[in-house]
């Protein structure tokens, strides 16, 4: 977990659009009521200090409180109304306002609802074991949506800490090279696989090797929603713990016997051991 001091704290007011619109549904829709209750809690005891509004009782809080949401709601039933020069200004204030906050409400509500969110989903684990005889890196990734991502771009990058000539430290990012980087379309399982050849920043590293240089995985994914018809994207990163040695991950896919197929999305984050070999002496009880 990633702790960050000094930054400048996010304003409400310079932010406030953004902020919308990352926090969840609830928060933003408690902050809209509590906001228009406030609203008119406020012109509530405008009312009650400069009275002149028939129907109400004399003092009575709750009766100004439930004229003012008549009026911002424009539901005005009659009961109550206003007959002075003051309750009359008041309520022209209240409608301008009102008319303001709906319009804020209806734009913060469409443009969230609006908002494209991609729900991509990664497999608990990085595994590493052989593939045609050559280590790789596999990171299941699938649209849980029945819908597709087309042209989806994934990149892969290497987080490792290492040591200058100087005696610094620092974390070098490296782009891992993928056996295929772009999908047609990203349904619902696809293997990304990166071969740790000699030209692998992974080649020679072992699970030790790995958990003495903090190495991390950042995997993104970038798409077209073809329902929405906006880019979708997500990420997702695995520690050094997250990394698991000799398996791969469980079959999905399988042929029923009147020659359809069948995809088993709970086998989604299954993993199936592998055996050690002379080339990779590695099982799941080395990680």
């Amino acid at each position: 977990m990633l702790r960050v001091i000094g930054a400048p704290r996010a304003s409400l007011f310079r932010d406030f659009y953004h902020i919308f619109l990352r926090v969840s549904w609830w928060w933003a829709l408690s902050f809209i009521v509590l906001g228009y209750l406030a609203l008119n809690a406020a012109f509530a005891l405008a009312y009650l200090a400069a009275g002149g509004v028939s129907g109400t009782r004399a003092g009575s809080i709750a009766d100004a409180f439930f004229f003012s949401v008549q009026t911002m709601g424009t539901i005005g039933y009659g009961a109550m109304y206003p007959i002075s020069m003051a309750a009359n200004l008041i309520v022209v204030i209240e409608s301008v306002a009102g008319l303001l906050l709906t319009a804020v409400a209806t734009g913060l509500v469409f443009s969230k609802f609006a908002r494209s969110t991609a729900r991509v989903v990664f497999s608990r684990s990085a595994v590493i074991a052989p593939v045609d005889g050559v280590p790789t890196v596999m990171i299941r990734i699938g649209n849980q949506r029945g819908n597709q991502i087309v042209e989806a771009m994934v990149h892969l990058t290497l987080t490792r800490t290492e040591r200058t000539a100087e005696g610094m430290t620092f974390y070098r990012a490296i782009d891992l090279t993928l056996t295929r980087s772009r999908a047609p379309a990203l349904s619902r399982a696809w293997t990304v696989l990166h071969r740790i050849t000699p030209e692998s920043p992974l080649y020679g590293q072992t699970p030790a090797s790995i958990r003495e240089q903090e190495m991390e995985l950042s995997i993104s994914v970038a798409g077209v929603d073809d329902t929405l018809n906006q880019t979708a994207h997500a990420r997702h990163s695995y520690t050094d713990a997250d990394i698991l040695w000799g398996a791969r991950p469980a079959d999905m896919l399988s042929e029923e016997p009147d020659g359809s197929l069948t995809i088993d999305v709970r086998r989604f984050h299954d993993l199936v051991p592998t055996e050690a070999t002379p080339d990779f002496p590695y099982s799941l009880k080395d990680n």
